[in-house]
């Protein structure tokens, strides 16, 4: 209750400073600053205004000048600061008994940062922390308890066990699940709509995943974000296709709570290293424990064992191979560790082979990509038109625009596209 008057008093005073109010005037003030179209009249308007405390402003856009009677800034300020410390030691006295009766404070919301939350700001002892100003050798040597001893090397540095999932945690994400199990994994494509309730009818209509598209669309992150969190508990968990191999793009997404990252465009294995340590938290990759959405107990936070210490086993990164370089390259790409899939991409492939489908040469090159998933023991993708391809297990489904058109063609039958065909006007049809 306070808080709320205080914050009304304070926007009400925020208000006057940012923004000199127009008040109204007594009558025979008003009546002489109207439109002033000669000195006399400029004379009287200044000069009453001055008697009774107020500035004139001049405006253009008139022939003349027009004299807008507003409070002196000051003498507002002033006024409305002794109002406030008024009200509020009046509100003091009477709201401490209040806030004493309500001691229960609800829980501070989870946040990636540990220290965040400290319940004793400097109480805190830090018995091993380095004496101040003096050099502690900690290049050099450890304190005796560590577990790394000798000089610091992260080559060979052991990873600690903070982070280690409990050792009874289960698989939470059911397409990695899914994928563990060998099912046919599908992710619908939502290519261009930005609408959350198009997104969560999309994520309740039968698909596995999402497949948000970021690399041919122009929606940002926010909005990608703001549909995810609509409807985390729908049937389909959110998934993208992120522009490239790129922390920010991945870490965006991942913070923002998908669960499928795909990456497009993989040439090298440098490059699948990379996309592999932006996906996941150490020691696995390099991803920063910074906090995001995805954290919070409305997505991932809540789930058995912890978002930050389970994601790494739940979630699902697939590598795209669609270059030449990456199908010379698709063997030791898809060994990656990390990697749960590859995807044949139908069109890039045609795109940079110069054949379709049922050329030799083009099946030739789906044929490698087959090759470098099954010899490295991860999962195949492609179009949803491959579903009975050998060996094929995660496929992309097309788009919501075009997922309503079949879904109109299934509901309606033979009565799909029976209506009239005026004879004249915008809907006759040409001969």
């Amino acid at each position: 209750m306070f808080s709320l008057v205080w914050f009304i008093a304070i926007k009400w005073l925020s208000q006057t400073i940012l923004r000199q109010k127009h008040v109204r005037l007594p009558g025979y003030i008003r009546e002489s600053c109207l439109e002033l179209n000669d000195l006399y009249q400029v004379a009287t308007c200044r000069a009453a205004l001055k008697n009774q405390a107020f500035v004139l402003t001049e405006q253009p856009g008139f022939s003349g000048l027009y004299c807008s009677a507003t409070l002196s800034l000051r003498r507002i300020i002033v006024r409305r600061l002794f109002l406030l410390l008024l009200a509020g030691a009046v509100l003091g006295t009477s709201t401490v008994p209040v806030n004493a009766q309500n001691t229960a404070q609800p829980p501070a919301p989870a946040v990636a940062d540990p220290y965040a939350n400290n319940a004793a700001p400097g109480a805190t002892q830090f018995p091993l922390a380095a004496p101040s100003g003096i050099d502690s050798n900690a290049l050099d040597s450890a304190p005796a308890e560590a577990a790394n001893q000798g000089m610091f090397k992260p080559s060979t540095w052991q990873y600690g066990t903070r982070f280690d999932p409990p050792a009874d945690s289960l698989i939470w994400n059911p397409v990695k699940l899914k994928l563990m199990q060998g099912g046919k994994v599908t992710g619908g494509t939502l290519f261009n709509s930005t609408d959350p309730a198009v997104y969560c009818a999309m994520a309740n209509a039968g698909y596995d995943f999402i497949w948000t598209e970021m690399q041919h669309d122009a929606r940002d992150w926010g909005v990608a974000a703001r549909m995810w969190r609509t409807c985390p508990a729908a049937r389909a968990v959110p998934g993208v296709r992120v522009a490239y191999t790129d922390e920010r793009e991945i870490q965006h997404a991942l913070d923002s709570g998908a669960l499928v990252i795909v990456v497009p465009t993989i040439d090298t294995v440098e490059e699948a290293i990379d996309a592999r340590n932006w996906t996941y938290f150490p020691p696995l990759g390099r991803r920063s424990n910074g906090g995001g959405q995805a954290f919070d107990a409305a997505m991932w936070g809540g789930v058995p064992g912890g978002y930050r210490n389970t994601a790494n086993d739940n979630i699902v990164l697939i590598l795209m191979i669609e270059t030449l370089e990456g199908l010379q390259n698709a063997a030791e790409i898809a060994k990656v560790a990390g990697v749960s899939a590859i995807f044949a991409a139908s069109g890039d492939l045609a795109n940079f082979t110069g054949y379709r489908q049922g050329d030799a040469d083009y099946e030739r090159a789906i044929n490698i990509v087959h090759d470098a998933a099954i010899n490295a023991g991860v999962r195949l993708c492609g179009p949803l038109a491959w579903r009975d391809r050998p060996d094929f297990t995660c496929f992309q489904a097309g788009s919501e625009t075009a997922a309503i058109a079949r879904g109109v063609a299934e509901e309606l039958g033979p009565l799909t596209n029976t209506q009239a065909i005026p004879e004249a006007g915008p809907f006759a049809r040409s001969p």
